[in-house]
């Protein structure tokens, strides 16, 4: 499992160390010259070569200066994590081989090698603080691959490194990307002899997020964000602090500690990615000894549709009724929650409610129906008047949060998120990030911290047709490696590739109504918010029914089958429950699934698939029943342009 070719382990420019991963499959390779470069192999393929790690400190020697190190023995680890909030699976096993390369100065690098990936960390040795004047993280493809890369559109107010991490995933032949590009991480490499590799990270925190710029060349390098030396408030309705002048060095660091993981995720077929929890391992463990008080689940949110309600005594709009009316639709159809999305109180100032509203009335009303309150905030308020308005949630019996617009992950900003999330669990509150960086393993460290946007999704059918099916058969190979997302799926007004566009107050998802209910399986979020029109979920009772019982947490995950941005089909377990749902791009298709994942007992099947005319009308569908389905039968299902289908299997 180990190769150092100059006895002694003190490595010299030629010497060269090899660890493998448990199944011997997957191997790295490391060497010194010109700082620590290493190799990826996957099943003697060579996936990377010559990339590069190094680091620059300010008034210290760099980690490349050192050209002697020793490596540590090979340690193989094999143990469980029992997820709090189980996201794919309950029980997470992690095991892999590693090892420790020691620099004469103050540096070790981490190698650790698993079946599905590998991951590399840089420790630093000071005795005091330091400043961190660059990063180099380097990965050089051996082929010319190609990637799926959401690059970051510099917006005219402000640096490129302000973004809300909400892009399409175009797939580019990797030396096309030019100097000056940057896409935030995940990005999906492909093309490489049959393997794909998603480049990310885990477990970011007091340093800021790593961007990967382009070369012009089949590398990839590193790009972080300078530290914040001055700000200022954006003003209008949705303010946030926006840089207007950044250091040239990136973090300020103790002198002991660990940066952030480099994770790579290799995958053979497609369908290995979706289900893969490696940033999820890599995360530093629960600060929260207790976590039974976390209770994900799903919710209504108003926001999307702009309270657009229809046949009702009342006028919809930011009001007590119109609440009521969604706490009523929750308890009908099983939402635990509701949201009081941006504008129950002044953005500014969370403790300025807006007269249509009385919050007592509201309060009384959830509690008598069992159904709780969601409040957002906008997050450069919730910052300000953080203990305060905590206070005030915990009064009213809130336990679930957004807060929204951050848009960056430099590192004064990602110590935002870790100051916000305990604040919280020292509350019993969950909370969601909006306007976010993806969670990079930050749910393991915080797990109340249970939803993130970070996506391109429903709420840009409101003003845009960037969104497509093609897009979201993307995003489970791409965006979901680094953790869940808030999608926001559910949208009732369906529509084909010809008949999309974006309609004010009438927002149309492109795709089938099944290809929207599917996504609450597909999707990872352990909060999933409904955001369709309840005024037409009433005139469907059955669909309704379906969707809203549907769990957000997963004792189990199995991939099926999938393509990157054509198909899949995800399987899922909760209790005795299983569920089954796919989505595909408008290429419509027959899938056939297998029951092979049940157990010996006849189980009773709730279908929900394209209905016969979803090729022509999208919200077309069919609900059928089976009463018994045992693990060899098979199931042949027709997925229209944009469809889906959703199966429930219960004993």
């Amino acid at each position: 499992m180990v190769l150092i070719m100059y006895s002694g382990a003190v490595a010299q420019k030629t010497d060269t160390l090899k660890i493998c991963s448990p199944s011997g499959n997957i191997c790295v390779k490391s060497w010194v010259d010109n700082g620590l470069q290493y190799q990826v192999l996957a099943g003697g393929i060579l996936l990377m070569d010559s990339s590069v790690i190094d680091l620059e400190v300010i008034n210290q020697r760099a980690l490349s200066s050192d050209r002697k190190v020793r490596f540590s023995p090979i340690k193989e680890v094999k143990e469980q994590i029992i997820a709090p909030v189980p996201e794919k699976r309950k029980t997470v096993k992690d095991h892999y081989n590693q090892v420790v390369v020691s620099f004469k100065q103050p540096y070790k690098v981490e190698f650790r090698v698993y079946d599905d990936g590998i991951a590399y960390r840089i420790h630093t040795l000071f005795k005091d603080s330091a400043l961190v004047k660059s990063e180099l993280a380097r990965f050089k493809f051996a082929a010319t691959p190609s990637v799926y890369y959401p690059a970051v559109k510099k917006r005219d107010d402000a640096d490129i490194f302000h973004t809300s991490f909400e892009e399409e995933y175009p797939l580019r032949r990797m030396d096309s990307i030019p100097q000056g590009t940057i896409a935030y991480s995940p990005v999906l490499v492909t093309s490489i002899e049959g393997y794909k590799i998603g480049i990310t990270e885990s477990d970011l925190e007091s340093y800021p997020g790593m961007f990967l710029g382009g070369t012009g060349t089949t590398a990839l390098t590193g790009i972080f964000a300078g530290y914040p030396l001055e700000e200022q408030s954006t003003g209008g309705l949705y303010s946030q602090m926006k840089v207007t002048r950044r250091a040239d060095y990136i973090a300020r660091i103790q002198g002991t500690r660990t940066l952030p993981w480099r994770a790579l995720l290799i995958s053979r077929e497609d369908k290995e990615l979706p289900g893969n929890d490696l940033v999820y391992r890599l995360g530093s463990p629960s600060r929260i000894s207790d976590p039974s008080w976390i209770k994900p689940g799903n919710l209504t949110d108003e926001w999307i549709i702009d309270i657009n309600l229809f046949n009702v005594p009342f006028k919809a709009g930011i009001n007590t009724a119109s609440y009521k009316y969604y706490i009523d639709f929750a308890k009908r159809f099983g939402f635990d929650r509701i949201m009081m999305d941006a504008g129950w109180s002044d953005n500014n100032d969370l403790f300025k409610i807006v007269p249509s509203i009385s919050m007592d009335t509201i309060l009384a009303y959830a509690n008598e129906k069992g159904v709780k309150l969601s409040m957002w905030t906008l997050g450069m308020t919730l910052d300000r008047q953080l203990d305060s308005a905590l206070d005030q949630f915990s009064k009213w019996g809130v336990d679930f949060i957004m807060t929204d617009f951050m848009d960056r992950d430099d590192q004064k900003m990602v110590e935002f998120y870790h100051r916000v999330a305990k604040a919280c669990a020292e509350h019993k509150i969950m909370i969601m990030y909006h306007g976010a960086f993806p969670p990079k393993g930050f749910n393991r460290t915080w797990p109340n911290a249970v939803g993130r946007e970070g996506v391109l999704g429903s709420e840009f059918n409101n003003w845009s047709n960037r969104v497509t099916p093609a897009h979201d058969l993307t995003l489970p190979f791409t965006r979901m490696l680094a953790g869940g997302f808030d999608y926001e799926p559910g949208l009732l007004n369906n529509a084909t590739e010809k008949g999309t566009r974006p309609v004010a107050g009438v927002v149309t998802s492109p795709g089938t109504r099944a290809h929207q209910l599917a996504m609450f399986v597909v999707y990872d979020s352990p909060v999933q918010i409904f955001s369709g029109n309840p005024s037409e979920g009433v005139l469907e009772p059955a669909f309704m029914e379906l969707l809203g019982n549907l769990p957000t947490a997963w004792d189990e995950t199995i991939i099926q089958d999938a393509k990157v941005a054509e198909y899949i089909v995800t399987v899922r377990k909760k209790g005795d429950s299983w569920f089954v749902a796919g989505m595909n791009d408008w290429k419509q298709r027959d899938v056939v699934v297998k029951f092979d994942f049940l157990d010996d007992a006849a189980y009773k099947a709730v279908i929900c698939k394209d209905g016969i005319n979803a090729d022509r009308y999208a919200a077309d569908y069919a609900i059928e029943n089976k009463e018994a389905v045992r693990k060899s039968d098979t199931l042949k299902i027709h997925l229209a342009p944009g469809g889906g289908f959703l199966i429930r299997l219960d004993k």
